[in-house]
């Protein structure tokens, strides 16, 4: 067990694999708005910052990733902000042409547990992912690691947004 995460007062414990940064990146198998799989491999050469929500159809939820969707506009292109939740594509395809979010990558973790276990985002009982961000870098490594202990909270957002432009800034060998 990592611990714990309040969820309206209550405490609920978070599930599966302790991330470290410097580790590899578990990869992973989510599903895109076109019911396509795509793989953490597929944004190789990128730093990503990989936003995880319960619900983009929740009020704390959806402000997050208008703030990352605006945020992505003003990024080099070479960071990609990437929100998973385990909403149906669909779902988040709707969400994204409601609110105009055409520069956040949504991806789904409805098929099963594996992704969410894999990060450590699998929130006991209630079967959704926890509020976390992770910064990957280009090569693949965890950098950034930000779990957000009650669920009625956003992420820091200037710590993730200044951890990926310095990122940007670093040499690639």
């Amino acid at each position: 067990m990592l611990g714990h995460i309040k969820v309206k007062g209550k405490d609920f414990a978070l599930l599966g694999n302790i991330l470290k940064t410097g580790q590899i990146a578990p990869d992973f198998k989510l599903t895109d708005i076109n019911m396509s799989d795509v793989s953490l491999s597929h944004y190789r050469g990128h730093i990503i910052i990989l936003a995880t929500m319960p619900s983009l159809d929740t009020e704390v939820c959806s402000l997050e990733a208008r703030h990352f969707n605006a945020q992505a506009a003003l990024l080099d292109s070479k960071i990609k902000i990437i929100a998973v939740s385990k909403d149906l594509p669909f779902t988040q395809a709707k969400w994204c042409l409601a609110k105009s979010a055409e520069n956040l990558i949504t991806l789904s973790a409805y098929k099963n547990n594996k992704f969410a276990k894999d990060y450590g985002v699998l929130l006991e009982h209630l079967e959704l992912l926890a509020r976390a961000v992770f910064i990957i870098d280009r090569e693949g490594v965890l950098r950034y690691i930000q779990y957000v202990k009650n669920l009625e909270e956003e992420p820091d957002y200037e710590s993730v947004l200044k951890t990926a432009k310095d990122l940007l800034k670093e040499k690639i060998l």
